[in-house]
């Protein structure tokens, strides 16, 4: 029996020969995973299977969110084996939706699974039987339910997703999602791509939401393969973008939150304010949403004290106008109402389906990537996880204020502290030379939680294998159980509360 201080372990943005991965027979992988998952200070970051050789590679990375490092569980399975696993999540229902994965690309059976249902109908899945458009949606058989369809197409912009309702009346008794409508193969595209400019630009449309949390958690992948140490001020300054980004989108949804409330006074008003804070990214870099900003090994774009300048004087009209908002906001009775114990999902549920950021904080799990595997910035400027209770509708609305303000008294901290200079940043590397027969991991907490990069080179130094994993992975089954014992005409202010993305989903 191979015991825990044996096996690998690694901290984030850092890199691993692949023969230091301990190879673990399925047994002794499934019986370490069941003792590592029994602990709440662990959950898993990403599980995955490549092929390899005459067979299947799997690779699980877990967040050891108390000893501030990730470990990594590897097994082998021979083409010439039956494909068959035991199934871990019959235990650990957090793994579903990675087994699920594993089971549609390369249809591998796990046994006892509690349902392997498609994840995204990936273009180069196992089974090319298995088609969306007859996908057998979850049924219950009565005269006195009804089921109610809403999507794949939208009246907005956005990306397609179906969410199928089982009612009885008014009363949502089961939600199922799902997605697979626009799958994009970009996991298969950072291998296609040979150039690392052109992959710099892929990781700034895996969700255009999230350009800053996916660019950076990219980069520092790459920088940790190629063995590349970036200026301190360079990770200072990608710390910062990701705080405006996680500033931004929050304000945008506490706005969105109110439409859906029919406050169209502090609709208007938040989107105005978004508005500043993204504004301010395009003056940084040209885009508003971050492109161009986050490259390999340095940057074009460097914060200059002209910004800093600029910044605080944007900080300080915002956090006025926002701080006199949202004190009318959130003690409107009207919104109390219509948001508190509406959309419920406890620390049990959270803990069980394997939530992370929001979603987990939500239910006052202190699940957060800048405290538990904190990249250089948060370990010089350290930040202090806030989480609710409740785990409704006005949970997440709260928090997201909350984190608002914590990220401005961060950003304070740092202005108030660090001397900008653009001749502590580096230009752009994008001749980077990866290391061979390597494996990196990287996370970062980006505004809807973990961002999760790992990438693997082979004997030849390219990419062999590129596996991202969106917080949305996690969370939407949240939102699944939110909806039960609900009416349904709750549901666009739970799913907006979430804001959780198709696309990350999709890839």
């Amino acid at each position: 029996m191979i015991e825990l201080e044996n096996i690998s372990r690694i901290r984030n943005n850092q890199s691993i020969d692949l023969n230091k991965i301990t190879a673990l027979s399925y047994h002794a992988f499934f019986d370490l995973s069941i003792k590592l998952f029994e602990q709440e200070s662990k959950h898993c970051l990403t599980y995955f299977a490549y092929k390899k050789d005459k067979g299947l590679q799997f690779i699980m990375a877990v967040a050891d969110d108390e000893n501030h490092d990730i470990i990594l569980l590897s097994h082998f399975l021979k083409s010439s084996e039956k494909q068959e696993l035991k199934s871990l999540s019959e235990t650990i229902f957090a793994l579903h939706i990675f087994e699920s994965e594993i089971h549609e690309n390369f249809g591998v059976d796990f046994l006892n699974h509690p349902w392997l249902k498609p994840v995204r109908f990936a273009h180069n899945r196992a089974n090319k039987k298995s088609q969306i458009s007859n996908y057998p949606f979850y049924a219950i058989q009565s005269e006195e339910l009804h089921e109610v369809g809403v999507g794949p197409i939208h009246a907005g912009i956005i990306e397609p997703g179906h969410f199928r309702f089982i009612c009885n009346g008014e009363n949502v008794l089961h939600l199922e999602i799902q997605f697979g409508w626009q799958h994009r193969g970009v996991e298969q595209l950072f291998l296609d791509k040979k150039h690392n400019l052109q992959r710099n630009i892929l990781a700034e449309n895996i969700a255009g939401d999230t350009v800053i949390g996916h660019t950076s958690t990219f980069v520092q992948t790459m920088e940790a393969l190629a063995d590349k140490q970036v200026s301190e001020q360079t990770q200072i300054e990608r710390a910062l973008a990701l705080e405006l980004e996680r500033i931004a989108i929050h304000t945008g949804d506490i706005g969105a939150l109110c439409t859906d409330a029919a406050y169209h006074l502090g609709s208007n008003v938040f989107a105005i304010l978004r508005t500043l804070i993204i504004n301010f990214t395009q003056f940084w870099c040209g885009n508003r949403f971050g492109k161009s900003l986050i490259r390999l090994g340095g940057t074009h774009l460097p914060f200059t004290e002209e910004f800093k300048k600029e910044l605080l004087e944007v900080l300080l009209k915002f956090e006025k106008q926002f701080n006199e908002m949202a004190y009318v906001t959130y003690h409107l009775p009207s919104i109390q109402n219509r948001f508190d114990f509406v959309g419920t999902v406890s620390q049990k549920q959270a803990r069980l389906i394997g939530t992370v950021g929001v979603s987990a904080r939500m239910s006052q799990i202190e699940r957060d990537i800048r405290v538990s595997h904190p990249n250089f910035a948060y370990q010089k400027y350290p930040y202090k996880t806030i989480t609710a209770e409740k785990g409704d509708v006005f949970a997440r609305f709260l928090l997201k204020k909350k984190e608002i303000a914590r990220s401005i008294a961060w950003i304070r901290n740092l202005m108030d502290n660090y001397q900008f200079e653009a001749s502590k940043t580096e230009k752009p590397n994008y001749n980077l030379t990866l290391q061979t027969n390597k494996l990196a991991i990287s996370i970062n907490e980006a505004w809807r939680g973990e961002v999760c990069h790992c990438a693997i080179t082979n004997e030849e130094g390219n990419l062999e294998h590129y596996k991202i994993t969106d917080p949305s992975l996690h969370n939407w089954k949240a939102l699944e159980l939110s909806l039960r014992n609900v009416e349904i005409s709750d549901f666009p202010i739970n799913n907006k509360s979430y804001n959780l993305s198709y696309c990350g989903h999709d890839l």
